[in-house]
C-alpha cells in the first residue's frame, strides 16, 4: 500500500512538472520544443518506474532503425507498457492512443503540443484524418510511431487480435513494422487494478518486418506476421486460433 501511494504521489508530481514544462514552452518559448518533449517524456516515464520499484531489461536494441521512419507495434497489458516505452525506447517517437488522454489536465495539452496522436475510435473519418496528418509529420522528421494494435489493454496479459490501422499506414508509407514485446507489466499493474507492485520488466525488440513493394492487399499478411513475431518474442509458444486470418478479418480498421 505504501508503494502504491508513493507511486501515485510521484506520478502526480512528475506529470505536473514535465507536462507543465512542455505547456509553458508551447506558449512562451517554442524554441527546441521537440527536444523538450522528448526529454520530458523520458523523465516522466523513468520517474514513474522508479517510484514503482520497476527495473527494465532491454533486448534487441540493435533491431531499431535510427535513420528512417518506422512503426513500432507493441503488446498492451498494463499502463506500465507506456511508461517503459516512453522511458527506454532509444529513438525519437510519437505515441498513438485514445482521444480521452487529451482531456487530462496539463497532460492533455502537453500531449497535443508534442505531436502525439489522439484517435477517436467512435469517428472513423476523424481518426483516419488524425493518423494521416500525424504520419506525414513522422515521415518528414524520420520519427518512430508507437502503436498498440490490440486497441486496449489485455485483461489477462495474453496477446489479443490486432486492429488494422498501423498496418495500413505501414503499407501506405512503405516503412517497416518493428515488433516490441513488453513482458512483466501485467504482474505489476493489470488492467482494472489500482495497486502497484515492484518487479522486473523485459522489453524485447524484434526484427523489422519489411513492407517495401507491398500493397493494401498485403495488410493482413503483414498484420499476421507482426502478431506471430510478438507472440514469439513473448515466448509463450503457439496459441490456437489467436492469430487466425478469420479472427483478424473481423478486427476493426482502427
Amino acid at each position: 500500500m505504501i508503494r502504491t501511494l508513493w507511486f501515485y504521489l510521484v506520478g502526480l508530481a512528475a506529470t505536473f512538472f514535465n507536462a507543465g514544462n512542455v505547456v509553458l514552452r508551447t506558449y512562451f518559448w517554442r524554441r527546441n520544443i521537440h527536444w523538450a518533449c522528448d526529454n520530458s517524456a523520458r523523465r516522466w516515464g523513468k520517474a514513474l518506474l522508479w517510484a514503482a520499484g520497476v527495473r527494465v531489461k532491454l533486448e534487441g536494441v540493435e533491431n531499431l532503425l535510427t535513420d528512417r521512419p518506422q512503426i513500432v507495434v507493441s503488446n498492451h497489458q498494463s499502463w506500465f507498457d507506456v511508461f517503459v516505452l516512453a522511458a527506454h525506447l532509444p529513438v525519437r517517437y510519437r505515441f498513438v492512443a485514445k482521444q480521452e488522454l487529451e482531456k487530462i489536465p496539463i497532460f492533455g495539452p502537453a500531449w497535443k503540443s508534442c505531436g502525439h496522436v489522439s484517435v477517436d475510435r467512435g469517428n472513423k473519418e476523424a481518426a483516419v484524418e488524425a493518423l494521416d496528418q500525424a504520419w506525414r509529420e513522422v515521415r518528414e522528421d524520420k520519427l518512430t510511431m508507437i502503436v498498440f494494435p490490440e486497441g486496449t489493454r489485455s485483461h489477462d496479459g495474453r496477446l489479443q487480435p490486432f486492429k488494422k490501422g498501423a498496418f495500413v499506414l505501414a503499407v501506405q508509407g512503405q516503412v517497416p513494422i518493428v515488433p516490441v514485446a513488453v513482458m512483466g507489466t501485467w504482474e505489476i499493474m493489470p488492467k482494472g487494478a489500482a495497486r502497484v507492485r515492484s518487479g522486473v520488466v523485459t522489453m524485447r525488440i524484434g526484427t523489422p518486418i519489411p513492407t517495401e513493394g507491398s500493397t493494401i492487399r498485403d495488410r493482413n499478411r503483414i498484420l499476421q506476421a507482426a502478431w506471430d513475431a510478438l507472440f514469439a518474442l513473448k515466448g509463450e509458444g503457439p496459441q490456437a486460433g489467436g492469430a487466425s486470418p478469420e479472427v483478424q478479418e473481423k478486427a476493426q480498421d482502427l
